[in-house]
């Protein structure tokens, strides 16, 4: 069994690349560091380290347990915080995933209107799309997923927003399409496409609308941040197939936004585990989520 101390040692070395650099930053002699990182290894069975003249870098198991790594401490350090807090003053952590959506900003106007009372708590958004929102709310890393427009909840409890996205394409002024006010499957089929993975992974909507399986559509690029997908339209790659408000495009810019026509609005739908034992900080967040959207 690897204690969690070991497990800081080990990321410590992943990070610094150095037994030196790690052993100086963790307040531990070389020696005694390399020794319990080597009963790691010899435990594990597994080499963790590549060992070079001047720096150290990770195998390919010396990876994969960095992510474990990663996750674990975390864990742990976030338990340790929730159960030091105080039982008088609510305060504390809020861990949110959430896909590129401006329904985001709902989330957080309920933050908003809970900090006035409760200034200590904190909150830690991760972006992804479902996928990696739910598999980090499996690991308990998450408290809450927004998720858009997902498949299958029926596992979660759930609370739909009342907002929806809108579907469409970002794309230069310049271009043929832009002259359109909607874009038709039809146009589409035959244009070079950046796609963002929450497209691309919960793919049924689109595929359904485009009327042509994904694979057989000329898409170059997927992509996390609408962002970056808005400077390679910028420059010319292709169309982006993306949702609205996410980039602004104002008489100056030199991009514009174009809706999908027919397509279905994307709802947004915020998820968190059954039976879930929340912090003080999550469950006044949730109960606030409640009201306001129940009123």
């Amino acid at each position: 069994m690897i204690e969690v101390r070991v497990l800081r040692y080990f990321l410590a070395v992943a990070r610094e690349q150095s037994i030196s650099g790690a052993a100086e930053l963790l307040h531990l002699s070389q020696p005694t560091l390399s020794r319990q990182l080597m009963d790691m290894e010899e435990a594990l069975g597994k080499k963790l380290f590549i060992r070079g003249n001047r720096r150290i870098t990770l195998t390919e198991e010396g990876m994969f347990l960095r992510k474990r790594a990663e996750e674990i401490v975390n864990l742990v350090d976030r338990t340790e915080a929730e159960m030091a807090a105080s039982d008088e003053i609510i305060s504390g952590d809020v861990y949110i995933g959430a896909g590129e959506t401006d329904g985001f900003r709902t989330l957080m106007s309920v933050a908003k209107s809970i900090q006035k009372d409760y200034p200590n708590i904190r909150y830690h958004i991760s972006s992804g799309n479902a996928e990696d929102v739910l598999e980090k709310l499996e690991k308990g890393l998450l408290d809450f997923g927004l998720l858009i427009d997902p498949a299958d909840i029926k596992k979660y409890e759930s609370l739909t927003l009342p907002v929806t996205d809108t579907w469409g394409v970002l794309m230069r002024k310049d271009s043929p399409l832009a002259a359109k006010k909607e874009i038709t499957p039809e146009d589409l089929w035959d244009k070079p496409l950046l796609i963002s993975r929450q497209v691309f992974t919960e793919k049924r909507g689109l595929s359904t609308w485009i009327g042509q399986d994904l694979d057989k559509l000329q898409i170059i690029s997927t992509h996390n941040l609408a962002y970056n997908a808005s400077i390679m339209v910028e420059e010319g790659f292709g169309y982006g197939v993306t949702l609205d408000k996410l980039i602004n495009t104002p008489e100056d810019s030199p991009l514009c936004f174009r809706p999908l026509k027919g397509a279905d609005q994307a709802e947004l739908v915020i998820v968190w585990k059954k039976y879930q034992v929340f912090s003080k900080a999550a469950a006044l967040f949730l109960k606030q989520l409640q009201k306001t959207f129940s009123e």
